[in-house]
């Protein structure tokens, strides 16, 4: 916790407001407690900013004034108003996953050599929604616009172990399990417990259930709210390509998808 300060502090010696900047900072440190905590009183906010009451009330009272801040009751605690979500609701919708995504699609796809796709959950498929290609691609096949079944794919099975358990089996029902390869997996039972353990592990590996001899991996993207938006993944060759033995490779993936989920509006608790 910070020393406190003396409001007069805030003051210049000229009399004017020396603090305009370290207000709006003071304010946003009100509102980022407010968000972690759910609600807090101004002694609670004034301890953990290290200064004085007087200067908390002030700046909750601006806040409140802007339905930033709301108060439970007359004399109770704070929590964020909906000043805050009226912000926040004019934001996801000028967002577009593809552009917030390709700078990160192009670094992964430089870094590891290989390609990656961003995809998205559309007619009980996985439609890849851009592509960047690494220098050692074999294949120049553009998967864009490609729908690509669910339960044979890196980026469907994230796909569907976002999904809740009703949508999943309505889904799974309309599609089909079918056979893409030898190694796709049509077992309901057995799918069904891969997407568990995808949901735990936080990324979904295939190999060769799409396509013999193509490899891939994906992780979640995540909206503004936590819900899973899309998937992120890399994909290549069998025989050179294996997402768990690649040192690296699973970390960085996730941090990208993190990196593109926060682009969005995510933020990671």
């Amino acid at each position: 916790m910070a020393s406190k300060r003396d409001p007069e502090s805030d003051i210049d010696a000229d009399g004017g407001q020396s603090g305009g900047v370290q207000s709006v900072e003071r304010a946003l440190t009100v509102l980022e407690i407010l968000a972690r905590e759910g609600h807090a009183g101004v002694s609670e906010i004034a301890e953990e900013m290290g200064i004085h009451k007087s200067t908390v009330s002030r700046l909750i009272g601006s806040l409140v004034s802007r339905e930033m801040v709301h108060q439970n009751t007359e004399r109770g605690k704070y929590q964020l108003g909906f000043g805050i979500l009226r912000l926040a609701s004019s934001i996801p919708g000028r967002l577009s996953l593809v552009h917030e995504a390709r700078p990160v699609l192009e670094s992964l796809a430089e870094e590891f050599k290989e390609t990656v796709n961003l995809a998205v959950l559309r007619s009980n498929y996985a439609v890849n929604v851009d592509q960047a290609m690494g220098p050692s691609t074999l294949a120049t096949y553009d998967w864009v616009g490609s729908l690509t079944p669910l339960h044979a794919t890196s980026s469907g099975k994230v796909l569907l172990a976002a999904l809740d358990a009703g949508e999943r089996d309505r889904i799974l029902k309309e599609a089909g399990l079918g056979e893409r390869t030898s190694r796709t997996i049509t077992s309901r039972k057995e799918l069904d417990a891969q997407l568990l353990e995808v949901a735990a592990k936080g990324y979904a590996v295939v190999r060769e259930e799409f396509e013999i001899g193509l490899n891939a991996v994906a992780v979640p993207v995540y909206n503004h709210q936590g819900e899973v938006l899309g998937a992120l993944s890399i994909s290549g060759p069998a025989f050179r390509f294996d997402p768990e033995q690649t040192p690296g490779l699973l970390e960085k993936l996730k941090e990208a998808g993190l990196k593109v989920s926060a682009n969005m509006g995510y933020t990671h608790r």
